[in-house]
């Protein structure tokens, strides 16, 4: 099979999972959101080292070691992604699946806006025209939910910065969620311990399958980053992009058809402007791409003749 082909196969794989998320969760209660938090973070180091040790892949430890800005950076990835993963976790066990899906749809323009406030990049006019449709959306929703969607926008701005402060770590994905989950190791298991000597935790308490699913938080967050890292080498960016929008169709058709989240018309509105938002975006970072595409093509067709 050739490597791009698997590569968008990895793609698909990663962001289904993400996808049926909410289908996880649930299954957990009567464990809390920060219980089961908990509990992901524990069993996902040992489900990372588990693979390394596999791949027997341990000199990326030394190196890491004499890069304190890394180390510095990788701990402020994992302070942000416990935000990100514990509002997720919160969001659909308290129904608000389709909130949280709208959080991963508005993520791409959220990243555009870092782009400009944070990278000072420039945009282009549809990239602004996105943009302002998705704080319009925003608006309408707020209207709608008679509140900010704040669990959405915690999605969007917490994964977003995760993704920013991950790109300028730059350290491999298993690598990387192994520091993030070592940093966060000893609040987790402190957390669990608490609940155990206080006969509040559920682990053990409601049945052996229950405790399986607590151990399977690690496995299900460990699988679909390792599919997620084997795409991103594979396949280009644009391919990606277009890929990660499968995340949030699953959750929002979820929200919908599985657990049956109320949708009034103005919410229906309000996530035609976000989708409208996302057509422009893509559009636009396709041409883009195209464009950038044809250039190279030109600029080497060029330094061939001067050759």
């Amino acid at each position: 099979m050739p490597d791009h082909r698997r590569g968008v196969l990895y793609g698909i794989a990663a962001y289904t999972m993400w996808g049926l998320f909410p289908l996880y969760w649930p299954l957990l209660k009567p464990s809390g959101a920060i219980e089961i938090l908990a509990h992901r973070v524990a069993w996902s180091l040992v489900a990372v080292l588990a693979a390394l040790a596999v791949r027997r892949h341990w000199s990326w430890i030394k190196e890491l070691l004499r890069r304190p800005r890394k180390l510095a950076l990788l701990t402020l990835a994992a302070v942000i992604v416990t935000v990100n993963w514990g509002t997720y976790i919160y969001a659909v066990n308290t129904g608000h699946v389709v909130e949280g899906a709208l959080g991963y749809f508005i993520n791409p323009l959220v990243n555009v806006l870092f782009g400009v406030v944070l990278l000072r990049e420039r945009l282009r006019p549809l990239q602004w025209a996105a943009v302002g449709f998705g704080a319009l959306a925003v608006l309408v929703l707020a209207v709608d939910y008679g509140r900010l969607p704040w669990m959405a926008l915690t999605l969007a701005f917490s994964f977003g910065l995760y993704g920013l402060v991950k790109k300028r770590a730059n350290v491999q994905a298993t690598e990387s969620l192994a520091v993030e989950t070592l940093v966060l190791l000893l609040p987790a298991v402190g957390y669990l311990l608490f609940l155990h000597g206080t006969g509040t935790g559920t682990f053990g308490q409601e049945g052996a399958w229950h405790a399986v699913l607590l151990v399977g938080a690690g496995l299900i967050t460990a699988v679909p980053l390792a599919c997620f890292g084997a795409a991103a080498i594979r396949v280009p960016l644009s391919t990606m992009g277009l890929l990660q929008y499968i995340a949030p169709v699953l959750q929002f058709a979820a929200g919908v058809l599985v657990f049956k989240e109320v949708m009034p018309s103005s919410r229906w509105i309000g996530f035609s402007i976000v989708w409208l938002a996302l057509a422009v975006f893509t559009y636009d970072s396709l041409r883009a791409a195209r464009t950038a595409a044809r250039n190279r093509r030109s600029a080497a067709a060029l330094d061939h003749v001067v050759t």
